[in-house]
């Protein structure tokens, strides 16, 4: 399957390469790829450049976003969350009924607030929007035609990719989104990178739920010094 990761960061990096070790043809979108090829520094995260990344992935190709999505069967979506639905509802036309995964968490980093929490690495980001909106809504909302699946949200994308690394796979993933064809077509593929619990919590409003649990998320990783960890839903 043609497969476009939309995003260079490290979760992008982590599904590009697992879907090319699947046998997926893949394509990573970016805004510019001369400038993302160019950059010879880390990133804010500290992860190494873009194009030092894919010189160990010769059959991953980098192309701008419109054309990524362009040719692509299915599209998964980390570009941040402060600008993922300008940048999709611009290439619109490119996403007409194919299947999304969006895994972007919309934070606002750095906010200015009354009560900041401190964490080991600076101030926790805020969540813009939150309860009462959720991002996964806003860009199926901005892309009618495209049908956009939640999922992978509420665990790093290194462990989405591998479950089996955490408690040898026996955790749960979530999803929600409008359309049930959507949904069996991104279970499979999570099926593929190893999951078996793949929690259906309903329609596209349930991605408030998924993004709001980014915080309980990151308190946990804390307590536990950093360290990798899955939720299990108990039947």
């Amino acid at each position: 399957m043609r497969i476009a990761v939309l995003g260079t960061g490290g979760g992008g990096r982590a599904h590009a390469s697992k879907l090319m070790e699947l046998g997926h043809d893949v394509c990573v979108g970016t805004r510019d790829s001369q400038v993302t090829l160019g950059r010879t520094e880390p990133d804010f995260m500290g992860i190494e450049p873009f194009g030092q990344w894919l010189a160990g992935y010769p059959g991953i190709d980098l192309m701008n976003f419109a054309d990524a999505a362009a040719g692509a069967e299915l599209v998964v979506n980390g570009i941040d969350g402060a600008n993922a639905v300008r940048v999709l509802t611009g290439i619109a036309r490119h996403l007409d009924g194919k299947t999304i995964m969006d895994y972007a968490v919309p934070y606002i980093y750095n906010p200015e607030r009354a009560h900041p929490w401190p964490t080991p690495w600076g101030v926790m980001p805020a969540l813009d929007p939150v309860d009462s909106d959720s991002l996964g809504e806003r860009i199926q909302r901005a892309l009618p035609r495209a049908k956009v699946v939640k999922a992978g949200v509420t665990q790093e994308q290194e462990t989405v990719v591998d479950p089996r690394a955490v408690g040898g796979g026996h955790h749960t993933l979530f999803i929600a989104g409008d359309h049930a064809d959507a949904k069996e077509q991104v279970t499979a593929l999570l099926r593929s990178y190893g999951w078996e619990d793949v929690l259906d919590l309903g329609p596209i409003v349930s991605a408030r739920a998924l993004e709001m649990y980014a915080h309980l998320h990151s308190a946990i990783q804390f307590a536990l010094g950093g360290g990798r960890f899955g939720v299990k839903v108990v039947r």
